[in-house]
């Protein structure tokens, strides 16, 4: 893709895409039953399938291509999955442990701080995702992670309800749209960008799974599959 004014539009116009699924959170409700929204099991098998036929392949050639045989990277994905697990285990362990309310107000805030750095970094990525590949690539990225954004928009918004509509929800939108920004500004060495990418994909995973796996949330196996079946099909032949 070219340097100039269409690739950065490009670039923020997915942003904004991001920003606005957090934005529309109230009109999203409708997702949120028992058993578990197709279109949520179906956003997280795209989700999934874009990070294991698309960005771990593409981390195993920024591997050799920046750190030769170095395994840093993949560790960076293993980083990003354990710092999740541990964040979403910290976070029920203090909420299940305070009877007053729900969501108490420290583990809103930190479950938020979170998100909004993941948010950042998804952000922060989609300029060089669009420098490193075409107008297609650029797509096929902006439509996982905006599907993937939704998948952790009702999450959160199953944590905290209204504290999540009135304020997490414009900070997540703020936080995406900022990363895009930050992107434009700031350049950082090729092994620290592989390394966030592998992070990222990490994260991914973890932030998918366990919103697909509980029991009590009746997920659909079938429409996972199948959305993340199809989605690798089209990332594998464009």
């Amino acid at each position: 893709m070219t340097d100039g004014l269409p690739h950065a539009g490009l670039v923020l116009a997915v942003g904004m895409a991001f920003a606005l699924v957090h934005i529309a959170s109230p009109w999203l409700r409708w997702l949120d039953r028992t058993p578990r929204s197709i279109w949520l099991s179906a956003a997280g098998g795209v989700s999934v399938a874009y990070v294991f036929v698309h960005l771990l392949p593409e981390l195993a050639h920024l591997n050799e291509d920046a750190a030769g045989d170095d395994p840093m990277l993949y560790l960076g994905a293993m980083a990003g999955f354990t710092l999740f697990y541990g964040l979403e285990r910290l976070i029920r362990r203090r909420a299940a442990h305070d009877a007053r309310e729900a969501s108490p107000p420290g583990v809103f805030w930190l479950h938020l701080g979170s998100f909004a750095v993941y948010n950042a970094l998804i952000g922060y990525l989609l300029d060089e995702q669009a420098r490193q590949e075409d107008l297609t690539g650029l797509l096929l990225y902006g439509a996982a992670m905006a599907l993937h954004f939704v998948v952790n928009d009702r999450s959160l918004y199953a944590h905290h309800g209204r504290r999540y509509l009135t304020r997490g929800r414009w900070i997540l939108a703020g936080a995406a749209v900022a990363g895009v920004g930050l992107g434009f500004a700031v350049e950082v060495p090729q092994i620290v960008l592989s390394t966030c990418f592998a992070v990222l994909a990490g994260s991914v995973v973890l932030n998918v799974i366990k919103e697909e796996l509980p029991e009590e949330r009746a997920s659909r196996f079938w429409a996972f599959a199948a959305a993340g079946g199809l989605y690798a099909v089209l990332l594998t032949f464009l």
